[in-house]
């Protein structure tokens, strides 16, 4: 691509960076953007998020006299782990090995097969749902070296299953069930995170509100040639009250003390990552993490992130039981705060300020 630093962002977009690394072609300028210094960066091996034994987060009853001492342990584990890391490695959450992999499975049979069959689901430019990558950022911001396929699945009457994979032809039926599975897991999430904090245990949920939206993104980072220069996310916290995300290799790091930690991969584990909202409604107690995705020039690599968040209409804030003269209210109440993050994420920015009081 000689004239590539020509080309505009719209029409790089409109491609796939997939069928630009088939097809042999020189990595644009648009893509490049790292500048951090690698010394900066922590190996897998000495990365330390919490690991989380989620059947002890149940707050089913009764609970055998035994396991009250574990669980308290396991609370304040959690609430340790999302005011440091803001996030955590979910174990024995009660969703199978064989369908984990099951759903790895459907997203890479997704992304191998032809464009033309892939190009049955796609997006426009300016569109969020379906095939593609995200809408073209602001001037001057750097494009993702991925792909992916968004779709909403919660609440079930914005399924729009024209976007929906026919091929493979279980995708469907796996998404379906993963995401019913995916929403048990967050009211589990929810009410732990309450009891860490000695609060009513609904009380994230009822903040949440009756309508929640549960999205699903496969994202699929195909290998690049510059992994030294080329992000395969942009850096960026999520805007959600908290995302539940399944990988299968290395890639994902977490911005913390001025470092960026690069995430292990644990067999089978789900890692929970903390949005803003749920900073804004934790009054600051947890921290939603600056998080990005590395290249690799040597493997590709699947994730399948699940967005949980509150319905754009219900208002969210701070719970008052988190609110003292010695913890003053750090954010003010906010609606649809989804639309205010996307309007700074084209720009590079967190939105986190505009809710601070």
């Amino acid at each position: 691509m000689a004239q590539a630093s020509l080309v505009p962002a719209e029409i790089l977009l409109a491609r796939r960076v997939q069928e630009m690394v088939l097809n042999g072609e020189e990595l644009p300028p648009p893509y490049v953007c790292r500048d951090d210094d690698p010394t900066q960066v922590i190996s897998p091996t000495l990365c330390s998020i919490p690991i989380i034994d989620f059947a002890l987060l149940s707050s089913s009853s009764p609970i055998p006299p035994d396991i009250i001492a574990l669980q308290k342990q396991e609370l304040q584990k959690l609430r340790l782990a999302l005011s440091s890391w803001g996030c955590f490695q979910a174990v024995n959450h009660g969703i199978s090995v064989s369908f984990l992999d099951e759903v790895r499975q459907v997203g890479r049979e997704f992304f191998e097969q032809p464009m033309e069959e892939k190009n049955k689901v796609c997006k426009g430019v300016k569109e969020i749902d379906g095939y593609g990558a995200d809408p073209v950022p602001e001037e001057g911001q750097s494009l993702d070296w991925s792909d992916r396929l968004f779709l909403s699945v919660y609440p079930q009457d914005t399924r729009n299953y024209t976007l929906w994979p026919t091929n493979p032809p279980s995708f469907r039926g796996v998404l379906e069930e993963y995401s019913r599975k995916t929403m048990e897991m967050t009211e589990v999430v929810s009410k732990g995170m309450a009891r860490s904090l000695n609060l009513e245990e609904n009380c994230f949920t009822n903040q949440i509100g009756e309508g929640p939206t549960l999205q699903a993104r496969f994202n699929y980072y195909s290998t690049c040639e510059r992994p030294d220069l080329v992000l395969g996310l942009k850096p960026h916290s999520d805007s959600t009250a908290f995302t539940i995300l399944l990988q299968d290799h290395e890639g994902l790091q977490i911005h913390k003390d001025g470092k960026w930690f690069t995430v292990p991969t644990i067999p089978h584990a789900l890692l929970v990552l903390l949005g803003d909202q749920m900073e804004i409604m934790s009054n600051g107690v947890f921290k939603s993490p600056v998080h990005r995705v590395l290249t690799n020039s040597e493997r590709d690599r699947l994730s399948v992130a699940m967005f949980y968040q509150p319905a754009p209409s219900q208002e969210i804030g701070p719970e008052d039981g988190l609110v003292s003269e010695e913890q003053p209210k750090l954010f003010n109440k906010v609606k649809d705060y989804g639309t205010i993050y996307w309007d700074f994420y084209q720009r590079g920015m967190r939105a986190l300020h505009v809710a601070r009081v």
